[in-house]
């Protein structure tokens, strides 16, 4: 059975660039684990932020075969080796497991 991920995203103050970059790199292996980016996208930056929450920087629906291959992406050396720059550059990251509709 596929797991599909939402992963939404925020940056440090400043950092919007290497999150991107940092983004670009690990998304860039999940093919190699028999998977897939479905969507990403960017609010708007003048999209109004509800209840005073502050609206994340990306979201990205990410689809895999199943849990292995979740657990195979998430070991990945390549992806653990940014683990600095990831510290360095995201605030906060939310992951829920969605379905496609």
């Amino acid at each position: 059975m596929s797991v599909v991920l939402c992963v939404t995203l925020w940056p440090n103050p400043g950092f919007e660039e290497e999150m991107v970059a940092y983004e670009d790199g690990v998304l860039a292996l999940l093919p190699e684990h028999g998977s897939r980016v479905v969507a990403r996208v960017r609010t708007l930056s003048d999209a109004a932020a509800s209840e005073g929450a502050e609206p994340p920087f990306e979201t990205q629906i990410i689809e895999l075969p199943d849990d292995s291959a979740l657990d195979s992406y998430m070991r990945d050396p390549r992806r653990l080796a940014g683990a600095d720059v990831r510290d360095r550059a995201i605030a906060r990251t939310e992951i829920q497991r969605v379905s496609l509709a």
